[in-house]
């Protein structure tokens, strides 16, 4: 057992550092300049997400007075350790230390939990963490273990805090928390549970911990419910999607590693409940992975690959106690070329970035189109601003996001488009009524856009091209308009 947790301590302690580096040596991503850019102050919810993730970007923003990547990643590579401790407990308590370590190292070595969750600044670390503890809190108040143990009905109020933070984290919270209630439904040992009144307290102090959330919606016209709600309409059909999603899933997960967990969970769900320990974890999970997996053979919503992952996370500690079982060799093939081949896509990635080691990379791909754009910050664009303008204005959102995070807050950033997300909210266009604004003029014809925003200003003229570089290379070439005096609010 100390081994283990030795092992599993330099684990988590090695992949620490490939965070840091990655990190601190690369620019954020479009989603993260969007968090970031977008965010202005604490509120009680936001436009996309509940308020977990803009609420620790912000934090250490005022920490460390500064908003470079490594200052807003910092909490997320903090909370990645934090779930790596939560797994272990976790599985540890399920199917003791040496399954532990397995998990662990799984856990670490999969793309999509350690670098993308366990680094950027994203909703899902936050996510990932809380619904680890509530995982292990349930565990607790149920006396779910390897060897009998007594239910603890205090645990029901930790479940129910770690529930209330992971709602706060992101809507598909719901999901794994929901597999919890079938849980106490068909398990016979937990059902009497429900004749108690623990769970249901645990159940209302989630619920007022999200109350801040609904309030906000309620004030802002349902705006993120509608938002997230809206990707499951429509009536495209699509039958080979569920297995397209799935394969998807599977690349982000690590094919080798998806292919048991969901053998695992089926099997454990034919058991039923027969085997608490994997009736649980398989409920907890089930729900993220078939319900995405089926509102994407009729959304006309892409469904991303990303949202069934708290379903996944749910089956590492059977997926540890499985590769436990496995000959040395069977591990080492499943195990260490996986992390070579992360690790190495991390530093060959910051040396790209950060080096310029791969100088003609961008030739193969098409103007405006390098990958490369979204590796690093486009801060090269600041020496092209003219000094009279007073904020910018970007017809994407996405666009507002990596140019607002290039000039580190130093002007408003707004969307004029019909997709705005928070900078509808943070940003208002009607806040920028009577000053000059530049225009970025992308996507679409540049004299079209000329001519559609012209009325809004009292003057409109081209500003100059924005030139975002990486070490000498032109990436992008954005053209602009400086309009003088917004007049009226330009038509979504």
């Amino acid at each position: 057992m100390q081994r283990a947790m030795w092992a599993a301590f330099f684990v988590i302690m090695a992949a620490t550092l490939v965070r840091l580096v990655f990190a601190a040596t690369t620019g954020l991503g479009i989603d993260e300049s969007y968090m970031v850019a977008a965010s202005s102050h604490f509120a009680a919810s936001y436009f996309d997400h509940p308020l977990a993730s803009w609420w620790l970007e912000l934090g250490s923003r005022h920490i460390f007075g500064g908003m470079g990547p490594l200052v807003v990643r910092l909490p997320f590579i903090l909370l990645s350790i934090l779930s790596s401790a939560l797994l272990y407990s976790l599985t540890t308590r399920l199917y003791g230390g040496r399954a532990a370590l397995w998990a662990i190292i799984a856990y670490n070595i999969s793309p999509v939990f350690s670098l993308a969750f366990g680094c950027w600044v994203l909703p899902d670390g936050p996510l990932d963490a809380a619904l680890l503890a509530f995982a292990y809190a349930i565990c607790r108040a149920l006396g779910i273990a390897e060897h009998p143990a007594r239910p603890s009905s205090r645990w029901w109020w930790a479940a129910g805090v770690f529930a209330g933070l992971a709602m706060l984290s992101k809507y598909n919270a719901v999901l794994v928390l929901a597999g919890a209630a079938f849980v106490l439904m068909t398990d016979p040992v937990s059902r009497p549970a429900l004749r108690r009144a623990a769970p249901w307290g645990a159940a209302s102090l989630a619920i007022a911990m999200f109350s801040p959330v609904i309030a906000w919606n309620a004030a802002h016209g349902w705006q993120s419910f509608h938002y997230q709600g809206g990707r499951a309409t429509g009536w495209h059909l699509h039958p080979a999607a569920m297995f397209t999603i799935w394969g998807g899933e599977a690349l982000f997960v690590l094919p080798w590693l998806w292919l048991p967990m969901v053998v695992l969970m089926t099997a454990a769900i034919r058991r039923g409940p027969v085997d608490r320990r994997s009736w649980l974890l398989s409920l907890l999970a089930i729900l993220p992975i078939v319900l995405f997996a089926l509102i994407g053979t009729w959304s006309s919503t892409r469904i991303l690959y990303h949202w069934a992952t708290p379903g996944y996370l749910m089956l590492f500690p059977m997926l540890g106690a499985w590769l436990s079982g496995l000959s040395v060799w069977a591990r080492r093939l499943m195990v260490w070329p996986a992390a070579i081949l992360l690790a190495g896509a991390a530093l060959a990635i910051t040396a790209a970035v950060s080096t310029a080691a791969l100088p003609d990379l961008d030739i193969i791909f098409a103007p405006g189109k390098s990958p490369m754009l979204q590796a690093i910050d486009w801060t090269s664009i600041n020496t092209d601003i003219p000094p009279d303008t007073q904020a910018i204005a970007a017809l994407r959102w996405y666009d507002a996001g990596k140019i607002g995070y290039a000039i580190r807050g130093h002007l408003p950033v707004t969307v004029f488009g019909a997709d705005p997300h928070e900078f509808a909210i943070s940003t208002p266009p009607a806040s920028l009524l009577g000053k000059n604004i530049l225009i970025i003029a992308m996507p679409g014809n540049i004299a079209a856009i000329g001519r559609d925003f012209a009325p809004d200003f009292k003057s409109l003229a081209p500003g100059p091209a924005l030139v975002v570089a990486h070490e000498g290379r032109v990436l992008l070439m954005i053209p602009t308009f400086l309009g003088k005096d917004l007049i009226r609010v330009p038509a979504a």
